[in-house]
């Protein structure tokens, strides 16, 4: 069963890319005490993931910031070296990479994917939250393929 409104985040261990290199932080604290724009993408330097999904949140992190959110942050099954390379090629000082490099945290929202098909192995969805200490508000998972609800601009209308 996958995360709704009003769970609580799990609590699992995240890798956070910062310009000093991984630092392990764990979810239930991250998210304790503010308010975050979490969203999630099935890899870095995938096809929508960067040239729509990322960029959206990039574009859009003032205005969400004006709407009450303290931080924005992206995860991905993914390491945190390659979610950083992704965040300085494309990204901005104002997201916060969050490595979930073993799906650890996909998983335990239930919301991880199988992309073994096309050589993806386990992965998460496309999905975005929006998480007030550690508490979820809104939960927006997109179909298989699709991008609509996990926008940006999706978000900034529930907001």
């Amino acid at each position: 069963m996958s995360i709704s409104v009003g769970d609580k985040i799990p609590d699992v261990k995240l890798v956070k890319a910062t310009a000093e290199g991984p630092q392990p932080v764990q979810s239930a604290e991250y998210f304790a005490g503010r308010r975050v724009a979490l969203f999630s993408v099935p890899g870095a330097f995938t096809p929508t993931c960067s040239a729509r999904h990322l960029p959206g949140f990039v574009e859009k992190s003032g205005e969400l910031a004006a709407k009450g959110i303290d931080e924005i942050a992206c995860t991905a099954v993914n390491d945190a070296f390659v979610l950083g390379a992704w965040n300085k090629s494309g990204g901005s000082d104002a997201i916060t990479m969050l490595a979930d490099g073993n799906g650890d945290f996909a998983a335990a929202l239930g919301l991880e994917m199988d992309g073994t098909a096309f050589g993806m192995g386990k992965r998460g969805q496309r999905f975005s939250l929006v998480v007030n200490d550690g508490v979820v508000e809104h939960v927006n998972v997109e179909a298989p393929g699709d991008f609509n609800v996990s926008s940006a601009e999706y978000m900034l209308g529930q907001l």
